[in-house]
């Protein structure tokens, strides 16, 4: 890119994006992509027939999704069309690549501003209860769909014995677990091992409760308020920190009470955002929408406690595996990534 024609080009789709960022979410919430799923082509009047909406509202938001490239339109008979392949990434609350929820993370950001210009004046941080709540939600709704499809057939699967280990029954911490999605999952697929989760975040762990509850789970799943260097150490066969370890203020602390916790031969889980190992390996459509969010909640957040070791959300293989070695962690392998993971496992000495 070398003109500021061309510059200006990028910034003005850039603020487009944004601007139709809230397009996205309202058709979400208001279900207009569920309703367009499988469908076929629709009339605006058809599509707001179906959902009770006003249609003059219907048929602008629909000429901003196709201006987008969201959905098709047929000019001969002025229907709008949402493309089947679309439909995993914009309808699909259960598909490992439904999106729309990174949208709530966004729109906290935004509450947050005042927040973020304070901290680059002061250095200082911004603990993860103190962000806007739609930080909460957002983060769950999109990590949720991913370890619901992977955690347990791809990642534990890629384990040295760990599999089986949860299926005759164990002892399992997934530390950093806020409302719990990582933690039901591993619930419910291994119904004879003793799941606890632990967050520092009281909110959090009352919502997991709560999910917990719904699913009819908490026959084998415990929620607890704990940090990640004041959990029992009772002696767990697998230690879980799922997209939560860089957040940390002492990340090698964390690992070195995960060491301590783990029985002989025990294991550990490390799921990470996706990272080369550095910012030359991270000029990419993800590693843009990782770098914002590190820097407006993963930094801050590190920041805000002891240490303030400041991983970020795009530490990479190398330096998640220095942090895990200088634990004391042994064997340590990346064993499966997806486009947004990076997912490590490593062994006690």
């Amino acid at each position: 890119m070398n003109t500021t024609e061309e510059f200006a080009g990028q910034v003005v789709t850039d603020m487009s994006a944004t601007l139709s960022g809230v397009m996205t979410s309202l058709g979400n919430k208001l279900g207009l992509y569920k309703a367009m799923a499988f469908a076929g082509p629709l009339t605006s009047q058809q599509l707001a027939d179906k959902l009770s909406l006003a249609e003059r509202y219907v048929r602008e938001w629909l000429n901003n999704q196709v201006a987008g490239q969201y959905l098709q339109y047929h000019k001969n008979d002025k229907t709008y069309e949402l493309p089947d392949a679309y439909v995993p990434v914009l309808a699909d609350p259960e598909s490992p690549v439904f999106l729309v929820p990174a949208l709530e993370v966004a729109a906290s950001l935004w509450h947050d501003e005042e927040k973020l210009q304070a901290v680059f004046q002061t250095g200082e941080g911004i603990p993860w209860g103190a962000h806007h709540h739609r930080l909460f939600c957002g983060s769950e709704s999109l990590f949720r769909p991913g370890y619901k499809t992977f955690l347990v057939n791809d990642w534990i699967a890629a384990m040295d014995g760990v599999l089986e280990k949860l299926e005759h029954g164990a002892l399992v911490a997934d530390i950093g677990c806020g409302h719990g999605a990582s933690t039901i999952v591993m619930a419910n697929a291994f119904k004879h091992s003793k799941i606890y989760g632990f967050d520092n975040h009281a909110e959090s762990v009352k919502t997991a409760n709560e999910r917990a509850q719904l699913e009819s789970t908490n026959h084998n799943v415990t929620f607890e308020i704990k940090d990640a260097q004041s959990y029992p150490t009772t002696g767990f066969d697998l230690v879980c920190f799922m997209d939560c370890l860089h957040d940390m203020g002492d990340p090698v602390g964390a690992a070195e009470h995960a060491l301590k916790s783990l029985k002989p031969g025990g294991s550990l889980l490390l799921v990470e955002p996706a990272a080369g190992n550095g910012v030359e390996d991270n000029i990419n459509p993800v590693s843009r929408l990782y770098y914002a969010a590190s820097t407006a909640v993963c930094t801050p957040c590190s920041l805000s406690q002891d240490v303030g070791l400041a991983l970020g959300a795009q530490a990479g293989h190398q330096r998640l595996s220095e942090v895990l070695q200088q634990a004391g962690f042994i064997q340590i392998k990346q064993i499966a990534q997806t486009p947004f993971n990076i997912i490590i496992e490593a062994k006690c000495p």
